[in-house]
């Protein structure tokens, strides 16, 4: 056998060792190119590099063994349209975020609108077992508030010292320092209701429910002084903003807990990704409607003493939230991919 006709064998067969991986890759470096990723499956876009390194090693395989022109340039062509497609230039960064804003955010949410749903409702049933608890006896105060989150403030205050506390800090700046620690500890709880989602939802349900307890509480030793609205007024203000992002943590928490343990037909491993995806987004924006919280926190609650206007400024704010997540016009095909 002659040197070329060897050559063009060895060709031949390298080819069609490989001719598949090679289709597969070009299949979807097309589908990209003609804007249709969304139609590819978490899989078919998670195996796209893996393919891509393997056309690489061909590559470098077809070039050392010096096999056929044609060849090696098909694979060049091949991985610089690959390279392009995992590894070139990304829209720029105001439309990334504008996509987020604008569909993919929004969406995830109206996603998640029965585990929402759930989560204020456990929230709910916290508050109203811990207020007839407290309630009933007092002394149920200090086994559901930790002593940092109390701070100073039971049933054995006086509507005095807990009035002071909502309007001028106790004198001691007070106010300031529990404002912080109950902001910290409420951005703990969402990212916590979140992280523990995998155990099968349950631990984020119990959170969900001791958050409420907290706020159970409170309510029921301010009311038992007269202070029930003034407290109110003085929480919603941020809290609209702040509880409402907890819901949404606890409701992706949820998500990737009935993915986990109700995969449904899919596996579980894909059911479980495609949970993610959904949950990471809601989580990207509940970090934002913390940060929008410790604003309102810090400026808006601490300056502002009429309760009229702070219910105003929280309630505002819960209905721009809902109209935003689920009122809005969104265009799916806005969503960033």
């Amino acid at each position: 056998m002659s040197r070329g006709a060897s050559g063009h064998f060895a060709s031949a067969r390298f080819r069609e060792a490989r001719a598949i991986d090679w289709a597969e890759l070009e299949q979807r470096v097309i589908q990209i190119e003609r804007g249709r990723a969304n139609t590819l499956s978490d899989e078919d876009l998670l195996e796209l590099p893996v393919l891509y390194r393997t056309a690489l090693s061909s590559l470098s395989v077809a070039r050392e063994t010096s096999l056929d022109a044609d060849l090696v340039g098909y694979l060049e062509a091949l991985c610089a349209r690959a390279y392009f497609v995992l590894y070139g230039v990304q829209p720029p960064l105001r439309r990334r975020i504008a996509a987020f804003v604008g569909a993919s955010w929004p969406l995830a949410l109206r996603s998640l609108w029965r585990e929402t749903l759930i989560a204020v409702l456990m929230m709910l049933l916290g508050a109203i077992a811990a207020y007839y608890l407290v309630a009933s006896d007092p002394a149920w105060y200090h086994s559901i508030i930790p002593g940092d989150l109390a701070g100073g403030r039971g049933p054995q205050s006086s509507a005095e010292e807990l009035r002071k506390t909502l309007y001028d800090g106790g004198g001691d700046n007070m106010l300031g320092a529990f404002a912080t620690y109950l902001f910290t500890h409420n951005a703990q709880v969402a990212l916590m209701c979140f992280a523990l989602g995998f155990a099968f939802g349950v631990p984020t349900l119990l959170l969900l429910v001791y958050q409420g307890a907290v706020l159970g509480a409170f309510f029921s030793v301010f009311a038992s002084k007269g202070l029930g609205l003034p407290l109110a007024a003085w929480l919603t203000i941020h809290g609209t903003t702040e509880m409402f992002a907890i819901a949404i943590a606890g409701a992706a928490g949820l998500r990737i807990g009935m993915a986990v343990a109700f995969p449904g037909k899919q596996a579980r491993t894909a059911a479980t990704r495609e949970a993610g995806r959904t949950a990471t987004f809601a989580m990207i924006g509940v970090v934002l409607m913390l940060a929008v919280a410790g604003l309102l926190e810090g400026v808006g609650r601490q300056v502002i003493q009429s309760d009229v206007i702070r219910v105003a400024i929280g309630g505002i704010a819960l209905v721009l939230w809902l109209s935003y997540f689920y009122a809005m016009p969104v265009r799916a095909a806005d969503v960033d991919d």
